[in-house]
């Protein structure tokens, strides 16, 4: 992610090191707000608290943990407050979702609407299990650094891992069903 020779130089009073530090992560930190909030508007928002949080809190990154786990830290918990205070509504945005990969135009179709309904289960989720969905399969967070960025036991952690994947299959096997399974002669 990032140099630690970066992070030293921003902690010592480097602006420019400090600058370079932010334009780094805050790609990542406006996707983890993403994926949380699930809103664009809220996302920046809590994007631009997180750096400004980082900007004003460098000194205090000990290198106990990993500079990318801290950062979560951070992000996450401003997401979680935020979430707690706004209680938003489902907005489902297409926000970029490209997939090159595809054949024809109606596989491309397809993958959207099973992209969309992912996403629509994620937001379907419990706050504490939708965090550590996004943190482990859309940040590919390890079991450790989840524990770390939630401040979670790490059987905690894969509890609820656990527990939300059955959740998703559950959902989205409702999304299957056929809406005429109940007329059938």
């Amino acid at each position: 992610m990032v140099a630690p020779e970066v992070i030293k130089a921003a902690q010592s009073g480097d602006r420019d090191a400090l600058i370079t530090l932010l334009r780094e992560i805050e790609n990542h930190v406006y996707r983890t707000a993403y994926y949380i909030l699930n809103n664009e508007q809220d996302a920046m928002d809590a994007a631009q608290e997180a750096l400004i949080r980082i900007y004003t809190k460098i000194n205090s990154y000990e290198e106990k943990a990993q500079f990318k786990t801290w950062v979560q830290r951070i992000v996450t918990n401003l997401c979680i407050d935020k979430f707690r205070r706004a209680k938003p509504t489902v907005s489902i945005e297409q926000h970029d979702l490209s997939f090159t990969d595809h054949k024809t135009v109606e596989d491309e179709v397809m993958s959207t609407y099973i992209a969309q309904d992912i996403r629509d289960a994620i937001d379907k989720l419990p706050e504490h299990h939708r965090s550590v969905v996004v943190l482990r399969y859309l940040q590919d967070f390890s079991y450790n650094e989840i524990a770390e960025s939630l401040d979670l036991p790490i059987n905690t952690v894969k509890s609820y891992l656990f527990r939300a994947r059955q959740q998703l299959q559950n959902i989205l096997r409702e999304y299957k069903k056929p809406s005429g399974d109940a007329v059938r002669g």
